[in-house]
């Protein structure tokens, strides 16, 4: 099979044209992945707990994307532009709204080295950052609003929930993130992360909204959490989500809803959500 070197984009091989980024064949679609220009490895370091930042080091020419805000620093020789991306107007147009459903900005930041620099980037809230190293081709699905960062050769699209009762259910609603290689991509997360590689048939139940991202081999689906009262009074809402191996799933401690819960000036009680909080789940994102 045939994939863009720009974006990372399955290509028939009689396509001209990458129908993802409006990238030419003249500009590097290559006719088969062994064949595709090499891509430079990013050189990064994450450092800190759970306040973690990724130290971006870029090579003369090397570029990253990133969500807006999320840059710390960067060294004067890393010039940087906002930019929206396709080819047309209306591709870009079309870009921006599905980051938009996503969660992320209208327009990704760009960086580029003319000598040897460095840049940074952390998260906006507690929490940790989780790269991931993609083959050409290669996708993984992160959970809404968690892209930091990645190099310009990897494809950041929607992923639509397949089955409508874990889109209504779900802690992560609709919508997901589809990251597609070739490249590195960080996301950030809340807390900390547990890995588990799963084997095929094998099933994970996660509290709904802790899912960080897992592998496109991975199936996720959103079942009923149990009986009547566990479902009421269990304190962890009415549904789990439920993933089923072969594949990679990674798990968050904290999500942006809990740490809203604890922040609020009205809290009494400990984590567990009541049962009108349970009910409340089914009508939007644990997320959001």
């Amino acid at each position: 099979m045939a994939f863009c070197t720009n974006c990372g984009n399955a290509l028939s091989d009689a396509a001209r044209f990458c129908s993802a980024c409006g990238r030419p064949a003249a500009g590097g679609i290559a006719t088969d992945a062994a064949a595709a220009i090499p891509l430079e490895p990013l050189e990064y370091t994450i450092q800190g707990h759970n306040l973690q930042v990724v130290r971006v080091k870029l090579k003369p020419g090397q570029e990253v994307y990133a969500e807006a805000g999320k840059m710390l620093y960067k060294t004067a020789n890393v010039q940087w532009e906002s930019r929206m991306t396709g080819a047309g107007l209306g591709s870009k147009l079309l870009g921006a709204l599905k980051r938009k459903l996503m969660g992320e900005s209208l327009f990704w930041t760009y960086f580029r080295a003319d000598g040897p620099g460095e840049v940074g980037f952390a998260g906006s809230y507690p929490g940790r950052i989780q790269p991931f190293d993609l083959a050409a081709g290669q996708s993984v699905i992160v959970q809404r609003d968690a892209f930091l960062c990645a190099q310009h050769t990897v494809q950041v699209n929607i992923e639509f929930v397949k089955r409508i009762g874990a889109g209504f259910v779900g802690g992560e609603g609709f919508i997901l993130e589809r990251l597609i290689g070739p490249g590195t991509a960080l996301i950030h997360a809340g807390g900390d992360f547990i890995e588990f590689t799963l084997k095929p048939g094998e099933v994970l139940q996660v509290d709904t909204g802790c899912v960080v991202g897992f592998d496109a081999s991975v199936a996720y689906d959103v079942q009923l959490a149990g009986g009547i009262k566990t479902m009421i009074f269990g304190g962890e809402g009415l549904f789990l989500a439920t993933l089923t191996g072969p594949g990679r799933v990674i798990v968050q401690s904290l999500t942006l809803e809990k740490l809203r819960r604890e922040l609020a000036p009205t809290r009494t009680g400990g984590d567990e959500r009541g049962p009108l909080d349970a009910i409340t789940n089914i009508l939007g994102s644990e997320d959001r």
